[in-house]
């Protein structure tokens, strides 16, 4: 990418936020953990996003129109006495002696706060835990009555003993925090630009804002709607940027009593200790009717699915066992984000023996990554997102480009699959970061959507992640405001969504990179797309 010299400037994006729940269970004697998360409604969104299939492939974008598509409206959460486990009630609403598989089990849980006081408002981030043993997970739903009780509505979809836990992962005076604080800097994160000058190299400050009267070399995208700056060095030209790292800035937008908030003793709090196991059996049911195989362009459901015996199970069709080499044969499949869609191109070499990497002659551990089978004619590529790449290991930058100027200068064709995931490096950033590229992304998969209606374009949505690594900027809030953000954004366009986020759930692993399985899984649904 190209380096020039240019002013700094900074943009905002505003969301509103509301309540939502997913859980999860588990079978037999050992605790089956129930999930809550919360938090954005993005029916407000709508406005945004409006389908031009008559518009031009490079139509201008002004500035201002940008904007206005991105520009959303935060609601003010005040900051009360937090939610305590102590004094919060979950009741089994028509319990039973029995429980058929397939019934709806609903919860009741009202939240109070150390005083005993019912909360008057909505807004807590709760999710569950889960023991590696039992193998079986499920997400669902709640409904958050905005007055300090939510419903918990869950599908028992298998039989045996099962006992509930539900997890008070963050109150939702947290969450206030937490969203308060990542749309209030830029700087959690410092980037070191490395610039060649003959034999030898000079280091400078590099950013998506940066505040300084210094010359700024800038790196734009195609549309000249994102940027990346750094400070030009002396006599050496922006063109000679090489390489890239990065470390975490000790700056934090919290009040201390805030970070309390975050404390592991405050995180993760069990809040349905006195729930005894439930008995769920098969009953007299009919059989349920066969499901259709998955296909791309399928309707979803909530909950997505569950994961039985190490295997995730859709509500609303049925995965079928894909011989991966025949199914890519002839294929080119060009995986594009971050390190959690790299798992999937490791996932590939892997499982196809006879997939053979070639070497790019690229630097470092973001190096981008190709490998094909002659005989097979199959072809995966891996390519890095754009700025921001966080990582404490120098990379090339030599090779980095936004994802949307690789598609635009994509053809496609019948046998082309893009996957895009974008996800983890952005939690860091104000949330205008994160829109602003889904946006970029959608436009350019628009426009090769109208050049070649038969290319699939699969959005892969973030994992989840360890739930006490720096919550201030990696917290799995702001994961889940990006995965209902992307969701949202794409909703207008034929492609098909790869429900990470559920699927981690469901599984509990709490891993940015989760194990080989769940990842086995996530490349299963992609195949039974493809074939």
């Amino acid at each position: 990418m190209t380096m020039r010299i240019a002013n700094h400037k900074s943009l905002l994006v505003l969301f509103i936020l509301a309540s939502w729940i997913t859980f999860t269970v588990f079978q037999n004697s050992t605790k089956l953990w129930t999930v809550l998360k919360l938090p954005i409604s993005l029916h407000h969104w709508n406005f945004i996003m409006k389908s031009c299939p008559e518009a031009p492939l490079h139509p201008a974008v002004s500035p201002t129109e940008t904007e206005l598509r991105i520009k959303g409206i935060m609601e003010k959460l005040e900051q009360l006495s937090s939610t305590t486990s102590t004094h919060s009630k979950a009741t089994l609403l028509s319990p039973q002696d029995t429980y058929c598989r397939g019934d709806q089990l609903d919860v009741l849980l009202e939240v109070r706060d150390h005083l005993g006081r019912r909360k008057e408002y909505g807004g807590d981030f709760l999710r569950r835990m889960s023991s590696p043993a039992l193998k079986a997970g499920a997400s669902g739903k709640l409904t958050d009555f905005n007055n300090g009780t939510y419903l918990v509505s869950f599908t028992l979809f298998w039989g045996g003993r099962v006992s509930l836990s539900l997890l008070l992962i963050l109150p939702s005076e947290g969450v206030s925090a937490l969203w308060r604080a990542r749309n209030q800097g830029y700087d959690r994160v410092i980037f070191t630009g490395q610039f060649a000058r003959g034999t030898s190299h000079v280091n400078t400050d590099c950013t998506l804002v940066l505040n300084s009267s210094a010359e700024l070399c800038e790196n734009l995208d195609s549309q000249d709607q994102e940027a990346f700056y750094c400070v030009k060095p002396p006599h050496i030209p922006c063109a000679a940027l090489t390489h890239m790292h990065s470390k975490n800035k000790e700056v934090s937008y919290l009040s201390k009593q805030e970070r309390s908030l975050f404390e592991r003793s405050n995180v993760g709090i069990e809040m349905m200790e006195k729930f005894d196991a439930i008995t769920v059996s098969k009953c007299n049911k009919k059989t349920a009717p066969m499901k259709k195989k998955c296909k791309f362009g399928m309707a979803s459901t909530i909950p997505r699915g569950h994961v039985w015996k190490d295997t995730w199970n859709p509500v609303s069709c049925s995965l079928a066992p894909i011989e991966m080499k025949e199914c890519l044969r002839g294929k080119f499949i060009h995986l594009m984000g971050d390190s959690t869609i790299r798992q999937w191109m490791e996932y590939f070499k892997s499982s196809i023996n006879t997939l053979k990497s070639v070497d790019l002659h690229e630097f470092g551990k973001f190096q981008n990554q190709f490998a094909v089978d002659l005989d097979k004619n199959i072809n995966i590529q891996w390519r890095k997102h754009g700025y921001p790449l966080i990582g404490s290991l120098t990379y090339s930058v030599k090779e980095i480009e936004y994802i949307a100027q690789v598609i635009d200068r994509t053809g496609g064709e019948k046998n082309a699959i893009i996957v895009i995931s974008l996800d983890q490096h952005f939690r860091p950033f104000p949330t205008d970061v994160f829109s602003r590229r889904a946006l970029s992304v959608h436009d350019a998969v628009q426009h090769l959507l109208l050049r070649s209606t038969d290319t699939m374009v699969i959005i892969k949505a973030e994992n989840s992640r360890e739930m006490h690594n720096d919550v201030e900027r990696f917290s799995d809030f702001h994961g889940y405001i990006q995965y209902l953000a992307i969701k949202d954004i794409f909703q207008d366009l034929n492609v098909g969504i790869i429900d990470a986020w559920d699927i981690t759930i469901a599984y509990g692993t709490d891993n940015i990179h989760p194990p080989q399985s769940v990842v086995r899984n996530q490349i299963n649904t992609l195949l039974n797309f493809i074939c």
